[in-house]
């Protein structure tokens, strides 16, 4: 069999790599679409009681909804919020089911190489084709052979630390039972009562952030709930992008989430700590949990910790291919200077596709959230331009392939770099030992947080 008669591997049965499955499925090219969860879109399920901040006019492919429509299926209301949990059940398990045993859940991808080739080895190389190991749940083991690769496999499984040296703080692997790398459901009964009444530490300052200290503020102000207390722990100062764009973001929804986080400090249930590296996490004599920061200072101690600090792909499994990734942001290396954080916080992305997303082993191609390493703000509709391109490139039809055309909607939020604000400096007096007081910040909200709050969804983050 030549290597051109061989499928596609798509690792990972979640939106992009879903739709990546559509866009080979149209070009007449096989896909096998390997799921380490146990059902399609495992992730996205993962937060299904998180909405998104894009609509459903802008998480269904093209190409997914063609595949659907014989069914009968049609898209919800295009104007409408869905949910994760909507994503999964409506469009995502609606898709894997018709492209079917293509799909395999319960499969994970524990390698990939080029037959009979490490990746020392160039003696006919390109001649060869890909071999994946996968180990199913059931502990039996197997090997498929594949024309070209395409990861999907997002970064959700693989969520930055606490500490703001990108290593787990110390103490931090043995206070795992008090933190969380999730933004918790707290319409769980049992996950409302961990945080009812308690002070929670919340890390990070993107989306995800916005939603946990949007949903505290709403336990606090329930029945039940008193009590409830955020502590916001920014790694940079307060700025005027802490809070996102606001009303200037052309993504309505997403500004609302900075400006329900904004409203939350504003209204007294979060206090914002900023400039704050977390060095170590250690237990008081109450067994609650103290933060240290690098700079010396020491937070009151907490009851939960909530980690939302990003994510990071895991390249473990493609050790044995020829990548080639920024040093910084593990992205592609043509991808990287678009989307670097270092650089600018717009969310504008220069349209990319197939030529940015290349390596110098062809024909393997790292595609969604994975694309971007570790840089933030990543759009479906990004993966979904991407996935079109690459199934292009792979049928051979280049004219298509190039033809990238995609305007992502801006953030609001423009400039420099965002990544490492310098903190106002406090210095102690006449040069003591004692580190400056944690910064505590009451901003004023402006007339229109409450109303832009109040329709709004409740969220939304995780590659929406």
């Amino acid at each position: 069999m030549s290597t051109q008669q061989l499928p596609v591997v798509v690792i990972g049965a979640g939106p992009t790599g879903l739709a990546a499955a559509a866009h080979l499925v149209e070009r007449g090219i096989e896909p096998l679409v390997l799921e380490a969860g146990p059902a399609a879109a495992s992730a996205v399920r993962e937060w299904s009681h998180v909405r998104l901040f894009s609509t459903w006019g802008e998480v269904v492919d093209p190409a997914a909804e063609k595949l659907l429509a014989p069914t009968g299926w049609m898209r919800p209301d295009p104007a409408a919020y869905p949910s994760g949990g909507d994503w999964a059940d409506l469009y995502l398990q609606p898709l894997a089911d018709v492209l079917g045993d293509r799909v395999r859940a319960g499969a994970t991808v524990t390698g990939v190489s080029r037959a009979g080739r490490d990746r020392i080895v160039d003696a006919d190389r390109e001649q060869q084709p890909f071999v994946v190991h996968i180990t199913y749940a059931d502990g039996r083991e197997e090997r498929a052979f594949a024309r070209a690769v395409i990861d999907a496999s997002g970064t959700w499984v693989t969520p930055s630390p606490v500490g703001g040296s990108g290593l787990p703080a110390l103490g931090e692997k043995a206070a795992a039972d008090r933190i969380t790398y999730r933004v918790p459901d707290l319409k769980d009964p049992a996950v409302r009562a961990r945080y009812a009444g308690k002070r929670t530490a919340v890390i990070g300052s993107g989306a995800s952030a916005f939603t946990a200290l949007a949903y505290l503020a709403d336990l606090a102000k329930s029945d039940g709930g008193e009590g409830t207390k955020g502590v916001w722990i920014l790694r940079r100062g307060i700025s005027g992008s802490t809070f996102g764009g606001g009303e200037a973001d052309q993504l309505p929804a997403r500004g609302a989430l900075g400006l329900a986080a904004k409203a939350a400090v504003d209204e007294g249930h979060a206090d914002a700590v900023t400039g704050f590296r977390t060095e170590a996490i250690e237990r008081d004599a109450n067994d609650r949990l103290v933060l240290a920061g690098e700079d010396g200072r020491r937070l009151d101690p907490v009851d939960e910790v909530i980690v939302l600090t990003g994510f990071r792909p895991d390249l473990s499994f493609l050790d044995e291919l020829r990548l080639g990734l920024d040093e910084r942001l593990q992205a592609p290396v043509e991808l990287a200077p678009l989307i670097d954080p270092n650089q600018h916080s717009c969310g504008t992305v220069y349209p990319h596709g197939h030529r940015e997303l290349s390596h110098p082993e062809q024909g393997v191609y790292l595609v969604g959230m994975k694309s971007y390493g570790r840089a933030p703000t990543f759009l479906a509709m990004t993966g979904y331009e991407q996935v079109r391109s690459v199934a292009a490139a792979i049928a051979g039809d280049l004219a298509s392939a190039d033809r990238v055309e995609l305007t992502l909607p801006e953030t609001g939020v423009c400039g420099g770099a965002g990544l490492f604000d310098a903190p106002d400096a406090q210095e102690a007096d006449g040069g003591g030992c004692c580190a400056p007081a944690p910064q505590l910040v009451q901003l004023g909200a402006p007339a229109t947080v409450g109303a832009a709050s109040e329709q709004a969804p409740a969220g939304g983050c995780c590659g929406s």
